[in-house]
């Protein structure tokens, strides 16, 4: 995969009913969902037409299994960070305190890949791709709907957080703004602005990274979550450039988070 080292590539949703996930997020972003053809798995792939008409790849939706349940797995987002050498990475990163949760493994024509956790317990898998394409699933050239805008990590140390993400991945800190009580929120650069640090807030039960996606209309998308089972957290916020976003928990308890214009200047229907 032509992707850099550190480049976000891909992005997963572990979830408890796949169909009820798939009918959610479809209604909020337009996605289209097929079988990944692993039969031993339900594995199913995320897609969105862009404005040529083109079909893009963004993400896939897995089916948590009894096991991975009994294991302590919860319905979750987490994301594909690529690497140059997964095998050394995650040498690297138990060296540096992080844990592995699923050792280095090859799925054939898809790559290599294995999943694990920073030093504060955040989840997130690293990867090496099989494909010769460039993922977009992570929008850094421009806004993509359908796609991921902006990686958030919600952390109990930004400081040490900083230190192993940056080692790691060769990430820099670009720029910080006030949070008020929470401190600062501090912005990555890595070929571009890809996200921020920040400590966690106190009502989110654990440390973990937030992936925005971004959604056509901020006040359809906010009004398509209640409609259809899942309950907004907060939002829709304005935030600095135009956008707005909303921050939210899906029908299985996933958090997820939506970024978007307003086309509608009266405002969501709360």
């Amino acid at each position: 995969m032509p992707n850099k080292h550190g480049e976000f590539i891909w992005y997963e949703l572990l979830t408890d009913d796949s169909n009820a996930a798939i009918h959610f997020y479809s209604k909020l972003l337009g996605w289209e969902a097929a079988n990944s053809g692993h039969p031993e798995i339900d594995y199913r792939i995320l897609s969105i037409h862009d404005e040529t008409g083109a079909r893009r790849e963004v993400g896939d939706v897995m089916q948590l299994t009894e096991q991975m349940r009994q294991g302590g797995a919860r319905p979750i987002w987490l994301g594909y960070i690529g690497v140059d050498n997964v095998d050394q990475t995650v040498a690297n990163m138990v060296s540096d305190g992080g844990t592995v949760h699923m050792p280095p493994t090859d799925i054939p024509e898809v790559g290599r890949l294995a999943m694990v956790a920073d030093p504060q317990g955040v989840p997130f898998y690293v990867m090496r791709g099989a494909g010769n394409q460039t993922s977009l699933a992570f929008a850094a050239d421009k806004p993509r709907v359908g796609h991921c805008a902006w990686n958030e990590l919600l952390t109990t140390d930004p400081e040490a957080a900083k230190a192993f993400y940056f080692t790691q991945f060769g990430w820099t800190k670009d720029d910080e703004m006030e949070m008020g009580p929470l401190g600062k929120y501090e912005f990555i650069r890595h070929n571009g602005v890809i996200g921020a640090v920040m400590t966690k807030p106190e009502e989110m039960p654990v440390p973990m990274w937030h992936y925005y996606f971004r959604c056509a209309d901020i006040d359809t998308a906010f009004n398509e979550i209640n409609n259809n089972g899942g309950r907004v957290l907060h939002g829709p916020d304005a935030i600095p450039g135009g956008d707005f976003i909303v921050k939210g928990l899906d029908p299985q308890g996933a958090v997820f988070a939506l970024v978007g214009g307003r086309e509608n200047h009266s405002g969501a229907s709360k």
